[in-house]
């Protein structure tokens, strides 16, 4: 995703990178080139099309695409809460460990269960992109149980487990009590309802027919508008009908991005970011002085 602070309104007319647009150059250009072909047919008197039938047609596809997009940014928001229920999770649970086991568990072993933390936000992120965490899990754990992490085919619900182990342990050498244990457990708990909550937005698509059937019919009436504005619009045709052509493709399009939110098109979740958003809370939490910054690159950040 590209994280971006507020562009002055001009500068966002004139915005590229993270915008649909330069996806749709050769659907408009197709659309351009249509226009000028209804030009030609109308100034050699060809019978075009009337304009009334596709001005219905026109509100009614805005209607359908306004439920496609709906759609598709309610993914895009659920995916967004449960990471932030993520972040919030991996807050309490490294103030917990700090603070519930009698006596006080020393530092190294705080920082053993913040780095178990950060490694499953890590991890879930790798697994909704279908991406390597080899590097990550290397960077935070030791190298016996990164590999043995590695080789899961459940990292998150096995990060998940050693986190749970860990309560254990201080629970059977008396460091917490039944009470104490179960405050982690409630956490836990949670961390594995926003596993299951990103899997059910990661597997399950919006219906394939509905999707095409949108796509279809957006397409097939950016396709044949030139015809019947030409009567009305003359010279104007191929300038009206881009324009209306983007506005409608474009919805479409970013629609088609929001509905799987986990992946790395300009205007999907920002996992990277909320990754090391969560890494920094967990090391302010520690008070070792690490934080990571951004990788930034002039007004934007890719992620």
């Amino acid at each position: 995703m590209i994280v971006r602070p507020p562009l002055h309104w001009l500068r966002a007319l004139t915005a590229w990178r993270g915008s649909v647009l330069p996806g749709l150059i050769p659907r408009l250009s197709l659309v351009f080139a249509l226009s000028l072909l209804a030009l030609w047919l109308h100034s050699h008197g060809s019978l075009l099309p009337s304009s009334q039938p596709f001005g219905l047609l026109g509100i009614s596809l805005a209607v359908f695409l306004g439920f496609r997009n709906k759609a598709a940014y309610d993914r895009y928001w659920e995916g967004r809460v449960l990471w932030g229920q993520l972040l919030n999770g991996s807050r309490s649970l490294m103030r917990q460990a700090l603070t519930l086991p009698q006596p006080a568990c020393a530092n190294l072993d705080a920082q053993a269960f913040g780095a178990l933390l950060i490694a499953f936000a890590h991890a879930l992120r790798h697994q909704l992109r279908g991406t390597d965490p080899h590097d990550d899990l290397q960077r935070l754990l030791p190298a016996e149980l990164a590999m043995r992490i590695e080789a899961a085919p459940q990292r998150p619900a096995m990060l998940l487990l050693e986190l749970s182990g860990w309560v254990q342990a201080r629970a059977r050498v008396g460091a917490l009590d039944g009470y104490r244990a179960l405050a982690f457990e409630e956490n836990f708990n949670r961390l594995s309802e926003v596993i299951g909550g990103c899997e059910r937005i990661d597997n399950t698509p919006m219906p394939f027919a509905y999707s095409v059937m949108i796509h279809r019919t957006v397409h097939l009436f950016c396709g044949l508008l030139p015809f019947s504005l030409v009567d009305s619009l003359g010279i104007y045709t191929p300038l009206f009908a881009v324009f209306v052509a983007y506005t409608f493709m474009a919805i479409e399009s970013l629609a088609a991005e929001l509905e799987e939110p986990f992946g790395v098109e300009s205007n999907d979740l920002a996992l990277g970011a909320l990754c090391i958003g969560i890494e920094n809370a967990v090391h302010a939490l520690l008070g070792d002085g690490i934080e990571i910054a951004l990788t930034q690159r002039r007004d934007f950040v890719v992620l």
